[in-house]
């Protein structure tokens, strides 16, 4: 399931199909205990991290739809559901201007997990008298902007050739949603590469073959594989001092079954996951597979299942004796609370929705008295005891990766991954609120009224918070995937951060100076062998869930696809 490209189960594609019939048809849905409470279980696992039944979230509401579709076209949708949607139908054109876009195809879905989750929504909307979701032809989102809201990324003439690196192995209880999706170089520059898969596999790659590292589901009783896109192995990062000190910092998704967090949301929402911070510690650095301890750092109570635990990260090339060596960044989404209707829990210095955080794992003056928190972090002074001091910048969506900018001071930049019109690059200043979910991009939103509006803002309006360094709308992509300022052999390349859409996997660049001057986004042209490409093209998937990595040691430029499993290399760069 995917915020940015909608994605779930066929219960999420239900949502966007409610256009095409007036009247219900019979359905042959079973309402055995056994099925409907598969049919739950299923529902959680490929839907509610953008879905709800009862309200509209980052998708559609789903109570109600199996009673305006027949089972059989709801199967229908969900095998195809471009086909369905190139029907032109009114209804269904409103639909997309709202939510921005279509389903993939869930070909690979099996029947009977089909027919399950459609029995339990229509099982739930029959026993609480759900309506489905209305189309009103004067709704709110008929008054919004349309269309392009920035200007297109330029056609650049730059090219790049990319070649085949490593395809590593998909796990068998993998869907085409979740595979890999960080990649570090060993901090001892030997060439090595590590590279994690959300089913909980931390690989190390060697003169071309994969081998298991670490797999965490051996360590962590309750790790959570889904639901959603976001979940299990999260990020990682090597300690600085990682040749010394052998220590490793991982993010993962736990089942809730009564732990304890150290920081929770709401006593009226008790989601059922948990991200966790975890320091390992090998008792070999040497060794080739890891054995050693785990320390938890740190435990976050999410209100729901999107929009957790992003990017971590030390600041890479740092001398011990900088102010910054040793501290640990990390990002963590709004957790799909303005989704839910509550923008509260987040957006504000009291909570880590929304937030970058900045801490010490070697102290230990937090809360819990696992980590530390940084004298020098913005609001270490603020007195009022509810104030989270780890807080580095807030006001994040989705903060999905972080970088540093090493030919000028160690700027930092994130990417956030918009709601519905607009994804941007943000240079990250200390403290600065980035104003999700009152801003997306460099546009207003009326929060609590509708996320997918967006609206032209006035003069003065900019005042309030940090405004994004570049921006792209969803005529161009639909999630931005984060990157570096490459500073490898490849001139061409040189002092430009190169970034991609996750979903459709264009590939752009911004230019990097001292003064960011030009703010413009550039497209890159993809070259295979000499012959203008594609990375959809290369894949043979539609949503390629596309990432960026880079080797600081080699100045290796790759590019992720977790639906294939592929890495692939940067080998030219040309005008």
């Amino acid at each position: 399931m995917f915020r940015y490209v909608l994605f779930a189960s066929a219960a999420i594609i239900a949502g966007l199909f409610i256009v095409f019939l007036l009247t219900r048809k019979d359905h042959h849905f079973s309402y055995d205990e056994d099925t409907i409470a598969s049919g739950k279980k299923l529902f959680t696992t490929h839907c509610v991290s953008c879905h709800a039944l009862e309200e509209d979230g980052i998708g559609p509401k789903l109570g109600g739809v199996t009673q305006l579709l027949t089972e059989k076209e709801l199967r229908t949708f969900i095998k195809d559901p471009e086909k369905v949607m190139a029907s032109g139908n009114e209804r269904g054109r409103w639909l997309k201007s709202r939510y921005k876009q279509t389903m993939p195809s869930y070909q690979w879905m099996q029947e009977d997990t089909m027919g399950a989750i459609l029995s339990y929504i229509d099982y739930q909307t029959k026993q609480y008298r759900i309506q489905a979701l209305t189309v009103n032809a004067e709704s709110p989102v008929t008054e919004a902007l349309s269309g392009r809201l920035v200007p297109a990324p330029k056609k650049s003439g730059l090219k790049i050739e990319l070649e085949d690196y490593i395809q590593i192995p998909r796990l068998p209880y993998s869907t085409p949603d979740l595979g890999i999706v960080t990649l570090r170089p060993h901090p001892s520059g030997d060439g090595r590469l590590f590279v994690s898969d959300q089913g909980g596999i931390l690989y190390e790659i060697d003169n071309g073959k994969a081998n298991i590292f670490l797999d965490m589901r051996s360590h962590i009783r309750d790790f959570s594989i889904g639901p959603g896109l976001a979940t299990g192995l999260g990020s990682f990062d090597f300690h600085p001092d990682f040749q010394n000190n052998g220590l490793i910092y991982i993010t993962h998704a736990e089942r809730f079954h009564g732990q304890r967090a150290d920081y929770l949301i709401s006593d009226s929402l008790m989601a059922e996951v948990q991200w966790v911070l975890s320091e390992w510690k090998m008792d070999n650095v040497d060794d080739r597979v890891f054995k050693g301890t785990r320390r938890e750092l740190l435990r976050l109570h999410a209100p729901t299942f999107g929009h957790g635990a992003q990017d971590i990260g030390f600041i890479p090339g740092l001398q011990n004796e900088h102010p910054q060596y040793g501290m640990l960044y990390f990002g963590f989404g709004d957790g799909g609370s303005n989704n839910i209707r509550r923008p509260e829990l987040g957006h504000h210095r009291k909570s880590f929705l929304g937030t970058i955080l900045r801490i010490d794992p070697s102290g230990r003056n937090s809360p819990n008295g696992k980590y530390g928190i940084p004298s020098d972090n913005p609001f270490f002074p603020d007195q009022d005891p509810a104030t989270l001091r780890e807080i580095w910048a807030y006001g994040f969506r989705n903060p999905h990766r972080l970088a540093w900018d090493p030919t000028h001071d160690h700027r930092m930049m994130a990417t956030d991954i918009g709601e519905s019109n607009i994804e941007e690059i943000n240079i990250i200043e200390k403290g600065g609120d980035y104003g999700w979910p009152n801003r997306e991009g460099s546009f207003g939103i009326v929060t609590i009224k509708d996320l997918k509006t967006v609206f032209r803002l006035r003069p003065g309006d900019n005042d309030f918070y940090r405004n994004p360094f570049a921006q792209y709308d969803h005529t161009d992509g639909y999630a931005i995937s984060g990157g570096y300022v490459y500073q490898g052999a490849l001139e061409a390349l040189r002092n430009k951060y190169i970034f991609g859409d996750i979903v459709n996997g264009k590939l752009f660049y911004v230019n990097i100076d001292s003064t960011l001057t030009d703010s413009t986004v550039y497209e890159i042209t993809v070259m295979q062998r000499g012959t203008e490409t594609t990375v959809r093209d290369m894949s043979q998937i539609k949503r390629l869930h596309l990432r960026i990595a880079y080797d600081r040691f080699s100045k290796q430029l790759y590019v992720i696809t977790k639906a294939d499993g592929r890495i692939r290399r940067v080998v030219k760069a040309y005008w």
